[in-house]
């Protein structure tokens, strides 16, 4: 299993920083790149605890959909989603937000898993955990430039 945790300073407060990562829209703006949008569930807005959000995205040239639920939430420390259904073996993403000098840290627990023993952990070992820090951190980016903007 894979473990990613990235950490970012956002002169912002915690609750402003929960919301902002809970919008779908805000999610969506974010992965432009990929075409991601939300196809099922919630789809636009600020998704709740129980609440599901199917994506449909495109990755390595290919199709992918997605569906992930809020499985834990207590605002505005942290929550956790987890994908019901896709392309990975095990996807649990905890988002966790805590008072700090410069406003909060926000930290991520991405932990994932890809399908096919050896190979999917080969797969995951040489490039995926790459390129979904990658993705994190671009959507870490925009969500600190937006709630920075915010006077």
């Amino acid at each position: 299993m894979s473990l990613i945790e990235l950490k970012t300073s956002i002169n912002a407060t915690p609750k402003l920083c929960f919301d902002l990562s809970l919008d779908i829209d805000l999610h969506i703006q974010s992965m432009k790149e990929t075409n991601e949008r939300a196809v099922g569930g919630r789809i636009s807005g600020q998704i709740k605890l129980g609440e599901s959000v199917k994506w449909k995205a495109k990755h390595f040239g290919f199709n992918f959909t997605m569906t992930n639920r809020i499985v834990d939430l207590v605002s505005p420390l942290h929550f956790t989603d987890e994908m019901v259904r896709g392309p990975f073996k095990y996807l649990r993403h905890r988002h966790l937000f805590e008072e700090s000098p410069n406003g909060t840290m926000m930290t991520d627990l991405f932990e994932f898993q890809s399908p096919f023993g050896l190979l999917g952990r080969l797969i995951d070992n040489i490039f995926l955990e790459s390129y979904m820090r990658r993705l994190l951190i671009k959507r870490n980016n925009l969500i600190k430039a937006s709630a920075e903007s915010i006077p």
